[in-house]
């Protein structure tokens, strides 16, 4: 049984707001966003995946100089893949080779690892003991939930299924954030391989709520308060927002990509594998357009992620959304422009 089943999670965190501002890797979720958020009486979080231990050990320390209220750490669960075979990453270079001349790349370099050291980064989040850990991409290993649940630190798991927020509340998680299809950013389906299964929030919830017990969390295309309320009313006990907060002062959001959101109050997203090998949803832009035509030249996850990496930061370089993975959920609406507290202030005073 869940620790946190038999009382409100978000009062136990002593939270004034049912509210977590979704971990965004890769820039967004700044320090500054994660403070701001937390001291405002939601949950700020930290996107750890692409950070390593020592990193992660900064943005904390940089979190708590500026608040002592709780906040949250996220990692992706680890999914190793054996190096590429030459032939593959061939394909890829070519498909990408007119990308990196015009953004005036040398020829990628690709190297195992592809991704951090999950259990140095999963040591660093016990030590630093944050208010809960989240993540995504399946489940966490059994002995590091025994280590978790030893540390006190509440389990948060991802799921984009009814099967998968079964084998989450059966592995010990203290809570699931339920994805829906609008959700921006990567989708937390458990498989990396697999097909979405394209459920959105309203029929995930739908399926989840009064067959799995432990607290559930709303996460896809909520951007009002409104929609905070419809998810609360359809058995959410709490809701995640990410894209509503991009284009707040506090958040990471680069240059380009904060131009491109404020640009198009009408966001044209979809999901696609052409950034990361994983399916994430966002912005359409020309990368997506032209390698979603080419999927033989898209590496697995998480190789993709890495051999884009350097088209990516070259992209922001320049001041170009052109290949940039302009995470974006599916949310209608403008963005707050404001503090994050102004933000929040706003989404609750109701």
């Amino acid at each position: 049984m869940s620790a946190l089943t038999d009382s409100n999670l978000f009062q136990q965190l002593g939270l004034k707001h049912p509210l977590i501002v979704a971990p965004m890797a890769g820039g967004p979720s700044s320090a500054e966003l994660a403070a701001a958020a937390s001291a405002a009486g939601a949950l700020g979080a930290m996107g750890g995946a692409y950070s390593n231990a020592a990193a992660i050990e900064t943005f904390a320390t940089q979190v708590r100089q500026r608040t002592d209220k709780p906040f949250s750490i996220n990692l992706f669960i680890p999914h190793s893949i054996p190096e590429v075979a030459a032939d593959r990453v061939e394909r890829a270079v070519e498909a990408t080779a007119r990308y990196r001349q015009e953004l005036e790349l040398p020829s990628p370099q690709l190297a195992l690892p592809y991704e951090e050291d999950f259990d140095a980064q999963f040591e660093a989040v016990l030590r630093l003991k944050p208010a809960c850990f989240s993540f995504v991409f399946g489940l966490l290993p059994a002995d590091h939930v025994r280590e978790a649940k030893r540390a006190g630190i509440p389990l948060i798991g991802t799921a984009t299924t009814l099967e998968e927020a079964r084998a989450l509340e059966e592995s010990g998680v203290d809570a699931i954030t339920l994805q829906g299809y609008e959700a921006g950013g990567h989708r937390g389906i458990f498989d990396a391989k697999a097909e979405d299964p394209e459920i959105d929030l309203r029929d995930l919830l739908a399926q989840c709520v009064g067959t799995i017990r432990v607290p559930l969390i709303a996460a896809g295309g909520i951007m009002t308060s409104g929609d905070i309320r419809a998810a609360l009313q359809a058995g959410a006990q709490a809701v995640q927002m990410g894209t509503a907060f991009l284009a707040c002062t506090e958040a990471g959001t680069s240059a380009p990509y904060r131009k491109k959101l404020l640009e198009m109050p009408e966001r044209r997203t979809r999901t696609t594998r052409a950034f990361s090998g994983r399916f994430a949803r966002g912005i359409e832009n020309r990368f997506m357009d032209e390698m979603d035509g080419k999927p033989e030249a898209i590496l697995p996850f998480p190789a993709q992620n890495k051999f884009t990496r350097d088209i990516r930061g070259a992209s922001t370089a320049k001041g170009s959304p052109d290949f940039l993975s302009l995470w974006s959920g599916a949310g209608k609406g403008e963005l707050w422009q404001g503090s994050a507290a102004g933000l929040i202030g706003r989404l609750f005073a109701e």
